[in-house]
């Protein structure tokens, strides 16, 4: 699995907290047009995808326009794409408020109507609306280069972590709410959601699920790194082996958790996300009775443009007969 193009960013919460917790807030601004989409098991409409150069929105299709949202945080700006035209703003402003405004300004002239609800969500003590959000903000290219070099890397893996689940799998992305970076595996079987949470979290409780994913951390978990769990939560975690040197079980945090510098001491950092993900899928079997056959074995490319096809179905019937192979 191969690590080229992929950097090892070191990670300081400190010194990315402020320039993430701006980030956030302006691509929810974005992600709101998600909530209009049909439904996917797990919010998988809302994820904004890992580009090469920051976060971008699916593309929205409606009867007057198509269009997209691209936030560049490798370039300093935020792109409208639509059938109609590009329209770009400045991720330098001096509040969420000013972005909103600027944001709206531009979505208009495409044609496009601003996104129906301005609430900020998932964000405690944040101001309830875009608006009111005035707070002075500044802009760090650095830290926004750290934080697409962490998303690609962790995206790298866990995508190819996702690539043979045979079940509902959304996309890798990133919830805009949360603002983790995610992959989640889903099965049918209905469970009981947790009472008193939200309802978009009790909704995303209604089925057995695995989440894989990345954080940056918080301000209570200063700590950058993987992240996993089981939903519903069985007994048993504290004692797994999590496949990972310095992956641990949080039993307080209901993580498992696989701190940033460890990851990156690893030997391949890509692989050891693959290999994280599978000692949690691996737990879900062993404890929760998930389905072993669900994953099919993992091969690192086809490589159709140069191999036969008669030697891909040799390939493909001996990693079924020997699986660990």
């Amino acid at each position: 699995m191969s690590q080229r193009g992929t950097a090892r960013p070191d990670l300081d919460y400190e010194h990315l907290a402020p320039t993430a917790d701006y980030v956030n807030r302006v691509v929810q601004v974005g992600g709101k047009y998600t909530l209009d989409e049909p439904f996917e098991v797990g919010w998988g409409n809302v994820v904004l995808d890992v580009t090469p150069r920051g976060l971008a929105t699916r593309t929205f299709r409606r009867p007057d326009t198509s269009f997209q949202v691209h936030y560049g945080l490798l370039d300093g700006d935020v792109r409208i794409e639509s059938d109609r035209g590009t329209r770009a703003l400045s991720l330098r402003h001096d509040s969420v408020a000013s972005f909103y405004t600027a944001f709206c300004d531009a979505a208009r002239d495409l044609g496009v109507d601003p996104p129906d609800s301005p609430l900020i969500c998932e964000i405690p003590g944040s101001p309830a609306t875009f608006e009111e959000d005035r707070a002075a903000r500044t802009w760090d290219p650095d830290a926004a280069r750290l934080m697409c070099g962490a998303w690609n890397l962790a995206a790298a893996g866990l995508e190819a972590w996702q690539a043979p689940y045979l079940g509902h799998r959304p996309r890798v992305g990133v919830m805009w709410g949360g603002f983790d970076l995610s992959a989640t595996r889903w099965r049918p079987q209905r469970t009981t959601p947790t009472p008193g949470r939200p309802a978009f979290q009790q909704n995303a409780e209604l089925h057995a699920y695995i989440s894989v994913g990345f954080s940056f951390g918080s301000a209570d978990a200063p700590h950058p790194g993987m992240y996993a769990y089981i939903w519903p939560q069985p007994d048993g975690l504290e004692s797994r082996d999590w496949g990972v040197p310095g992956a641990t079980w949080n039993p307080d945090a209901g993580l498992v958790q696989l701190p940033w510098p460890a990851l990156l001491q690893t030997p391949d950092p890509i692989h050891s996300v693959v290999t994280f993900g599978d000692a949690v899928y691996a737990a879900a079997v062993d404890l929760s009775g998930w389905p072993a056959d669900w994953v099919c074995p993992r091969v690192d490319g086809w490589y159709m443009s140069r191999t036969p096809t008669e030697q891909v179905q040799r390939l493909e019937r001996e990693r079924h007969e020997h699986p660990s192979g």
